[in-house]
């Protein structure tokens, strides 16, 4: 059976990360600590099995982490739209705090994960992300068989990969860890994406943090 092994990173930290404010497609760069788990991140990935290629998503916190890898691997980077976090239109930029404070009943909506809730202002809809995400990285994966990529990006997008590993729906709670530039594993085929191990952080020196 053909097989892409799969190693998948959500970005390093950001200044919005920190002070728990939805980023979206707003395109915030990481913060020095970000910098310093991407590096750390980067090291811990050339020390293990060859990675063959970099897939990331172009918003500025994934790509940075991204090219920290490709620096210290050699693999080719290539960005992706498909690999975006997920849209939140008019609530990017607000904190989870505030948003249940001013707006309530679409804070009950994000929270309870409706898969078809569309946030105001050109937000996306889980069903929609859950579309985009897994056909991109099928798309992705199918040109590396045999080979192991690595795949860049945020954390709904990890969210969604790891549901899919294990057979979970979208409204399931989260008992899971999404910790900025964690190492998770995935095995794909064209018939199932597998877990192989998630959330391994010994390379961070206790840098990491999951507000999601």
């Amino acid at each position: 059976m053909i097989s892409t092994r799969i190693v998948a990173i959500r970005h390093g930290e950001t200044a919005w990360n920190a002070s728990t404010r939805i980023q979206g497609h707003t395109d915030i760069p990481l913060n020095d600590h970000g910098h310093r788990q991407a590096q750390l991140l980067a090291q811990a990935l050339a020390q293990s099995d060859p990675i063959d290629a970099i897939y990331s998503s172009d918003l500025q916190r994934a790509l940075a982490t991204a090219q920290a890898v490709a620096l210290q691997t050699g693999a080719p980077l290539t960005t992706h739209v498909g690999l975006r976090e997920r849209a939140f239109g008019a609530l990017e930029g607000q904190s989870f705090a505030e948003i249940e404070q001013a707006l309530p009943e679409l804070a009950q909506l994000w929270r309870t994960r409706v898969p078809d809730w569309t946030p105001p202002g050109g937000g996306e809809s889980l069903l929609t992300m859950q579309q985009r995400v897994m056909t991109t990285l099928g798309a992705l994966a199918q040109q590396h068989p045999g080979q192991q990529i690595a795949v860049v990006a945020h954390g709904g997008v990890l969210d969604l990969l790891y549901r899919a590993a294990t057979q979970q729906s979208l409204q399931a709670p989260r008992s899971w860890h999404l910790g900025n530039a964690t190492i998770n594993r995935l095995l794909w085929t064209p018939q199932s994406l597998t877990l192989v191990g998630w959330g391994d952080d010994a390379h961070l020196q206790g840098l990491v943090r999951d507000e999601l």
